[in-house]
C-alpha cells in the first residue's frame, strides 16, 4: 500500500499547485497554448493575494505531488446572533490520473473538510463535475433544492 501525506500547502508551492491546476484544464481542453512559466508567476502572485480566502491542500506519495484541494472561505452578513458567519466551498479538486480511485481524493476532502470544521463554517458546498458527484455525495454532500445559480448572460473569460 503507498503512503499519501496530505498537508496545507503554502506560496511556496505555487509551482506545484500551477502545474496541477495546468493539468486539470488540460485534461478539458482548457489549457491549450498556454504559457506555463507566465501562468506560474501569475498564479504565484494569485495565491499570495489570496492566502486569507483560499487554501490549498496538497497529496504527495514519497515527493512527487499527486493532487490538490481548496477551501475558499468567505465571509457572509452578520446576524443578531452571530456576528462573523462564514461559509465555505471545495473547490479545484485535482488527482493526476496515474494516482486516481486510490483513495487520495477523499484524503483531500478529509483534510479541506476538516478545516471547514475547526474554521465552524456554516456550511460548505461544491461545484462538481458530473464524474465527481458520487464522490462527494460518499462524503456526506447531497443535494439542495434552496440552491439556485444564475449565470450572466454573457459569461466573462477565466
Amino acid at each position: 500500500m503507498i503512503q499519501v501525506t496530505v498537508r496545507k500547502a503554502t506560496p511556496d508551492d505555487a509551482g506545484a499547485l500551477a502545474d496541477l491546476r495546468l493539468a486539470g484544464l488540460s485534461e478539458s481542453g482548457r489549457a491549450d497554448d498556454l504559457d506555463r512559466a507566465a501562468f506560474v508567476d501569475a498564479f504565484s502572485g494569485w495565491l499570495r493575494e489570496h492566502q486569507s480566502t483560499h487554501q490549498p491542500f496538497l497529496a504527495h506519495v514519497g515527493v512527487e505531488v499527486v493532487g490538490m484541494a481548496w477551501l475558499m472561505v468567505a465571509e457572509r452578513v452578520p446576524g443578531p446572533d452571530a456576528l462573523r458567519r462564514r461559509c465555505g466551498d471545495v473547490q479545484a479538486v485535482y488527482v493526476v490520473p496515474w494516482m486516481r480511485s486510490g483513495g487520495i481524493g477523499a484524503l483531500l476532502l478529509d483534510a479541506v473538510l476538516a478545516e471547514a470544521a475547526g474554521l465552524r463554517l456554516e456550511h460548505v458546498t461544491v461545484h462538481s463535475s458530473e464524474r465527481a458527484v458520487r464522490f462527494y455525495q460518499r462524503t456526506g454532500f447531497q443535494h439542495d433544492q434552496r440552491w439556485l445559480r444564475w449565470e450572466p448572460p454573457h459569461r466573462p473569460a477565466e
